[in-house]
């Protein structure tokens, strides 16, 4: 895959999430997992410390995905950047698109650029939309840009001029001139040569707020790394994860970090899909639930892209996981609000206080709700390893119900809780599935996160999904996919060609070419060797509309189109000129513990230093919809492949708890996933 990885050198894959920090590597032949607590003041710190447990002798390859992008934005700690822009469109960051998030709500606050008003700069030059360079900026003006910036001390610079995708000539020579003031700069041709000047100037903008972060965070951990005992024996290396489902060098992480924001769920959905594909079932939705948020995704066969999508309210137009995502997790933090009413989410305890039960929390979450109610077992989490603290739970919950003047028992307000997060939950699959055209019945839920599989079953009952699988090692499956991701790079250009029911084949083969080739010059200057897999589509909308759709590229394009749209949009215009707006090419290199390689592999689930077999069978109290009942007690690692068991049932193992409803079955398949059918599954023999 690349020169800098020996033969002897281990891969290990860390995920850091809001709070815990996952690890997976391959070790002769069996993956293995270790779960620490997240260090939020400095995410580096978690994974050296893993590092350091796992004390490898020589060299190591570290596959990262890190959350770090997602946090600066949301919470608005990025680099102070100048934008450099055409004359007269200085404002369309702030200005934006007329679509109102919340139309009815009188006092919702737009969100606010990242770059204020002071520090956008405008440039006298031109160019036409077929490329033709209308007017070049001077070089007085230059320097007077130059003068200005200077004075402001930016940390980063962007630069976004109209139509630069068609022709780069005055970004580059603008470029060029602001090379001397040295700080980072992050010009919209390179990073999303598309139309729609507002979405790629936020985007190039969101790359020059986090570059210089993403920069020292990096340099950092690379650093870190390269000091641990056995980093001398040979020359360790960092990866990062990106958003489109792949992974990257460090360098290009650095350039362009806008690629890395959901770096960790993204893993997740790679994941998933991979160990569903191992089991049989292309057609998931994946269902993953953490500390903080939970990510959904629709999968069929292969992981899809979004075209736009947006964070914190801002747009960001790289190809990214179709990945929707909710404030709600196993630290969301539960309250009543003004008029009474439960809500839970979206702020989250994260890893420092933690849930009341991890001992330092005051705030009742979503894991102390399941803990109260009898889904989690207090000495079963992590292996064991980490006691939960019910009684403080009990205690503390009790007497925040008493300041609230609530009338609730502290277990009518546990299952209150998980009713509410639930609602969440399941309004977020419905988004991904039934908004789009999409049956949930005809999917399986792939449930993972530490908090995935206590919610899974449930959710699966309300949407008649007839099929859950928890994988294994669900806790830390976001790191297994970014262990067996592909090495990806992504390339794009907005055409705009008008055509009937004919497409300009020889025209977008010409155009492919020239993609294609900057991919394996890329690839190459990037020390990438192996065999190179193209994937090329075209985004096609009808005249006239503002939004496209992604459409595979073959013979079949036009009739393709028709149909993907009578899918989403419930109709679609045969007889209707059709537009071809951006191509774009995706270029894959196989990693060697890709999704193909991943068969040869054994799971190993780490077992804590408690285990009491003799309860393996008992059977134990828990709230379900308003009723005590009992459930079976099972750890994982007991279960015997193929056999059949019948809930409700709590399962119990390092990373996770899954609780299976009454009436639903369950079983081990050959991989150690865990495959569970709801009341639903006779739809999956009518299919």
């Amino acid at each position: 895959m690349s020169p800098r990885k020996q033969k002897s050198e281990l891969r290990i894959a860390i995920d850091t999430g809001g709070t815990f920090t996952d690890c997976v590597w391959v070790e002769r032949g069996l993956i293995r997992m270790m779960k620490v607590f997240s260090t939020p003041a400095d995410p580096s710190q978690a994974i050296v410390e893993v590092l350091k447990k796992i004390s490898a002798s020589g060299p190591v390859t570290v596959l990262h995905g890190t959350t770090v992008g997602t946090n600066t934005i949301l919470q608005r700690k990025g680099a102070r950047v100048a934008l450099v822009t055409t004359a007269g469109f200085e404002d369309a960051i702030e200005i934006g698109r007329q679509a109102r998030p919340k139309l009815y709500d009188f006092f919702f606050d737009r969100v606010e650029p990242l770059v204020p008003a002071d520090l956008r700069f405008g440039i006298e030059e031109r160019t036409a939309s077929d490329g033709e360079i209308l007017q070049a900026p001077t070089r007085k003006e230059l320097e007077a840009l130059l003068t200005n910036l200077r004075r402001k001390r930016p940390e980063a610079i962007a630069v976004s001029f109209l139509f630069s995708f068609a022709n780069p000539k005055n970004e580059l020579a603008v470029a060029d001139a602001l090379n001397s003031v040295g700080v980072p700069l992050s010009i919209s041709h390179q990073i999303l040569p598309e139309f729609r000047e507002y979405e790629r100037t936020s985007t190039v903008v969101i790359n020059a707020y986090l570059q210089p972060v993403m920069q020292r965070y990096l340099e950092k951990l690379a650093q870190r790394v390269q000091r641990l005992p056995g980093s001398r024996a040979g020359k360790s290396s960092i990866f990062v994860m990106q958003s489109s489902g792949g992974i990257t060098t460090l360098t290009s992480a650095v350039s362009q970090p806008v690629r890395t924001i959901l770096s960790g769920p993204a893993g997740g959905v790679v994941g998933a899909s991979a160990m569903a594909r191992l089991s049989g079932v292309e057609r998931i939705i994946s269902f993953d639930m953490g500390g903080t948020s939970t990510d959904v995704s629709l999968v069929k066969g292969e992981v899809s892209l979004g075209i736009q999508s947006a964070i914190a309210g801002l747009p960001v137009g790289v190809p990214m996981l179709d990945i929707h995502t909710v404030g709600a997790g196993g630290g969301s933090i539960a309250r009543f609000d003004a008029a009474g009413a439960l809500r839970v989410g979206p702020e989250s305890s994260g890893a420092d206080p933690g849930p009341i039960c991890y001992g330092r929390g005051t705030q009742p979450t979503v894991t102390d709700a399941n803990l109260l109610l009898g889904r989690l077992q207090p000495k079963r989490f992590l292996g064991g390893d980490f006691v939960l603290d019910l009684d403080r739970t009990h205690r503390t919950i009790a007497q925040w119900l008493k300041k609230q003047q609530s009338a609730l028992s502290v277990e009518q307000f546990a299952a209150g809780v998980i009713r509410v997060v639930n609602a969440t939950m399941e309004k977020a699959i419905r988004v991904v599935s039934i908004e789009r055209g999409h049956d949930p019945r005809d999917f399986t839920l792939v449930a993972f996160g530490g908090a995935g599989g206590l919610h899974a079953c449930e959710l699966a009952e309300s949407l008649a999904i007839p099929r859950v699988i928890v994988p294994a090692l669900p806790g830390a499956l976001s790191a297994y996919g970014i262990l067996v991701s592909d090495v990806v790079k992504d390339y794009s250009r907005t055409v705009v060609w008008s055509c009937s029911n004919k497409p300009p084949l020889q025209k977008l083969e010409n155009e492919f070419s020239l993609l294609q080739r900057r991919a394996a010059t890329g690839l190459r200057e990037e020390g990438w060797h192996g065999k190179i897999r193209l994937d090329r589509s075209v985004d096609i909308r009808y005249r006239g509309q503002g939004y496209e759709l992604n459409i595979p590229f073959d013979s079949d394009l036009i009739p393709a189109f028709h149909r993907a749209h009578q899918l989403r949009y419930g109709y679609s215009y045969e007889g209707r000129e059709v537009e071809l707006v951006t191509i774009r090419l995706r270029a894959k290199i196989k990693s060697p513990e890709s999704i193909t390689s991943s068969e040869r592999f054994a799971f190993v689930r780490p077992r804590g230093r408690t285990r009491d077999t003799a309860q393996e069978s008992a059977r134990i109290p828990l709230t379900h919809a308003g009723k005590r009942i009992r459930a079976f007690l099972h750890a994982r690692e007991e279960l015997k492949a193929g056999h059949k068991y019948s809930g409700p049932a709590i399962i119990t193992e390092y990373s996770a708890t899954t609780f299976v409803v009454p009436k639903g079955r369950f079983w081990l398949d050959r991989l150690g996933n865990l495959v569970i059918e709801t009341r639903h599954s006779a739809r999956i023999a009518d299919r």
